[in-house]
């Protein structure tokens, strides 16, 4: 099984060479030749680029040839999967050259009609920065789109803090900006789009946090099934940081809380080891509690500062005076994700984002 790299692989880039071709009979593709051995041996974004490049490279000026090809690449049975990303970073780029309002317009569509096939949320960030305000102004409309795939683009193409993807400094300015469009997909019919949403306005707890506790008690005002759901996604920051109205929200509750250190099974774990921990939460008010557990590893990084990452343990209901026992282990198996560096780290448990104090520990050498 190949890595995220790989989905535009050599054989990928060509077989896009041969789409372009068939859409445009005799038009000579030697940047885009070039690109399928270019793209060895390169992470993936690189290779969107490598491909993107080519693409300008081989097509004739001007956006009207953009505006034309992707019709006629979109009925190819040769065109889907992520050789469309490329595509999509094409449209804007001839967009943006051509500096005309129409054409900005005209890029927006295209890239609808692209995510059909593999979501244009990485492209749409160009169109974002280059005019804001115009830009979400069509995403709006996208929520009344028959196609899921075209509402999702307009709640996570517009995310303050969407993945892999360029930032958008103007949305994280105004963070209120995009309310019309998480108030309309909130209650989308596809779990796709309310996951969306969810995380998107998870995204603005690091800029708002008060924007995003009155949105969220907004919707739980009048609730669906799915409601439930899309408030403890949408809320999953806030929780963990303690905040009283996102604890509210979900129904948690305790204000006589209080959490031991974590004891921890050893002072050093071997290189890919586990760390295994137990602590004790206590309610010692006067009212039933219900309590968000969750912990924290501080991860040493290369700079030799410290950064926690929370992760969830569950929630428990506990009596006036009663103590529970969380017990807990963490891998330090190598991932893709995280890099592992040997030295010092620590662990705290948190309730109702109450926190525990550290319990440091030593991840050996390798």
């Amino acid at each position: 099984m190949g890595t995220m790299d790989d989905l535009l692989s050599p054989e990928v880039v060509a077989r896009l060479a041969a789409a372009v071709s068939t859409a445009m009979p005799g038009r000579e593709l030697p940047s885009l030749v070039r690109a399928q051995t270019a793209v060895v041996d390169r992470r993936l974004r690189e290779r969107v680029d490598i491909v993107r490049d080519a693409l300008l490279a081989d097509l004739p000026e001007g956006f009207d040839v953009v505006e034309a090809l992707v019709p006629e690449l979109s009925t190819s049975p040769l065109f889907s999967g992520w050789m469309i990303w490329p595509v999509t970073e094409l449209v804007t780029q001839r967009a943006l050259r051509s500096g005309s309002t129409e054409h900005f317009d005209s890029a927006l569509e295209l890239l609808a009609q692209l995510t059909v096939g593999l979501t244009a949320e990485f492209a749409v960030r160009d169109l974002l920065n280059e005019r804001p305000e115009r830009a979400l102004s069509t995403m709006r409309t996208w929520l009344e789109h028959e196609d899921e795939n075209v509402r999702r683009l307009a709640t996570e193409g517009s995310r303050a803090y969407l993945p892999w993807a360029k930032r958008v400094p103007w949305l994280i300015a105004h963070p209120s900006a995009t309310q019309h469009i998480l108030n309309a997909a909130y209650r989308d019919p596809a779990e796709y789009v309310r996951r969306s949403a969810a995380n998107h306005l998870n995204d603005l707890s690091r800029i708002d946090p008060d924007l995003v506790a009155a949105t969220a008690g907004r919707w739980a005002e009048h609730p669906d099934d799915n409601t439930a759901w899309v408030l403890r996604s949408s809320l999953r920051t806030l929780v963990k940081r303690g905040n009283p109205e996102a604890l509210a929200l979900l129904g948690f509750s305790g204000d006589g809380l209080s959490v031991a250190q974590p004891r921890l099974s050893a002072d050093a774990i071997e290189w890919g080891g586990t760390v295994e921990f137990t602590a004790e939460v206590t309610n010692g008010g006067s009212s039933p509690a219900v309590v968000a557990i969750d912990y924290a590893i501080g991860f040493l990084r290369a700079n030799g500062s410290v950064s926690p990452k929370t992760f969830k343990l569950g929630s428990r209901s506990l009596a006036p005076g009663e103590t529970v026992v969380v017990t807990k282990s963490h891998s330090f198996r190598p991932i893709t994700t995280r890099v592992y560096y040997p030295g010092a780290h620590f662990i705290t448990v948190q309730a109702n984002g109450l926190l525990s104090p550290p319990a440091e520990f030593l991840v050996q050498n390798p």
